[in-house]
């Protein structure tokens, strides 16, 4: 079956998640919380669920975690585990689990993320990189720096472009209750931002949070048979991955969400202008920023022009990351995104943008190494 043919033919029907912050509660437990919130929005029985696919924890990995969370929620799923491709995990768990529906694997699949390092253990975070530790490379934040600082030397990128992603998504993180830093900032705040690792200021990094999100997939099929309230068709999926280190890759000013984003485009048979709503991934401004041009939605190099004066703030001409997102909202990568831009198809966003058609978002993992892009639409 080709790409095209899957278009619309899966849905999400369900979705939840728990508080975000410092929660002080295992990822088990967290994993369960989201997971039974997700089934109560779908109308779904736990023991209908014949597959639970699980992005394991970054701050601490466990083998057989898949089923130690089946078993805590008293499950047997038949099929399913744990992935690790960092942030891009939780998109690619969601095509995978299409697929596994499409060959007859599974009817109706749980896909979760949970973890804790805001009351647990952040050590991963700045964990050497490689033989290179013994230079100095330390850190998650190093190695996103050099690419900030690649695209700058190469584009002569503006500061205020960075700057207009953060106020951006720091304002719509500002108007949404349940996002753990609520509080928006003016461009003279960014600019005035400590360093953490030049040229990345504080403005510009995501937030360390505990917490979870869960979204229950099914065909839509299934969905009308079970009559599910409000299911949201998946219409373009895609994933793409780099596999060199930073300091091995030939160029550091484009991602692989370029091949990412050409495969959901192609699938949901739309363009980037057609895009109503965009959630971005965002660990870092430079990952926004570098998405938007690989996604099509500007030039390389032209980030600036399409970011200035508000244009993707709520109102603009691409509302970005409607609840905040990681900079915001949780620093607990990929699902939580997904979940806005189920909100924002469903029309029920706290920060709803008028007339949804489609809806993207993006997940990233690594230190830009794995991508992946899905449009959801009315």
């Amino acid at each position: 079956m080709g790409a095209q043919m899957m278009r619309g033919k899966y849905v999400i029907a369900g979705i939840g998640n728990t508080a975000f912050g410092k929660l002080g509660l295992d990822t088990v437990t967290l994993n369960v919380m989201a997971c039974k919130a997700a089934l109560e929005d779908a109308g779904v029985d736990k023991v209908d669920v014949d597959a639970l696919l699980l992005k394991t924890p970054t701050s601490a990995k466990e083998i057989l975690y898949g089923q130690k969370v089946a078993q805590a929620m008293g499950m047997q799923p038949r099929w399913g585990g744990a992935w690790d491709q960092g942030g891009a995990a939780n998109l690619t768990l969601i095509n995978i689990a299409m697929m596994a529906i499409e060959t007859g694997q599974c009817e109706i699949a749980l896909v979760s993320y949970a973890d804790n390092p805001r009351s647990g253990n952040r050590q991963v975070y700045g964990r050497p990189r490689g033989n290179d530790a013994a230079y100095g490379w330390f850190s998650t934040a190093a190695g996103y720096g050099m690419i900030h600082r690649a695209h700058v030397a190469q584009y002569q990128t503006d500061p205020r472009a960075f700057g207009e992603f953060a106020i951006a998504v720091r304002k719509h993180g500002a108007q949404n209750p349940n996002a753990q830093l609520q509080k928006a900032i003016s461009m003279d705040d960014y600019l005035a931002s400590a360093w953490v690792v030049d040229p990345l200021r504080r403005d510009d990094c995501c937030l360390v949070s505990d917490g979870a999100a869960a979204v229950v997939v099914m065909s839509a099929e299934k969905a009308r048979q079970l009559q599910v309230r409000e299911p949201v068709p998946i219409l373009g999926i895609g994933g793409a991955q780099e596999s060199y280190d930073v300091h091995l890759r030939p160029c550091l000013t484009t991602t692989q969400a370029a091949r990412s984003a050409k495969l959901a485009f192609e699938m949901a048979g739309v363009k980037p202008a057609d895009i109503s709503v965009a959630q971005i991934y965002d660990c870092f401004t430079i990952t926004g920023l570098m998405t938007l041009e690989d996604y099509g939605f500007c030039d390389k190099g032209g980030v600036y022009e399409f970011v200035r004066d508000g244009q993707i703030q709520h109102g603009g001409r691409l509302p970005v990351n409607t609840s905040g997102g990681l900079l915001s909202e949780t620093g607990t990568p990929g699902l939580p995104l997904v979940l806005e831009a189920v909100r924002q198809v469903r029309g029920s966003a706290n920060l709803q943008v008028p007339d949804v058609r489609y809806s993207l978002v993006s997940n990233q993992g690594g230190t830009m190494h794995t991508h992946a892009t899905m449009i959801l639409g009315a």
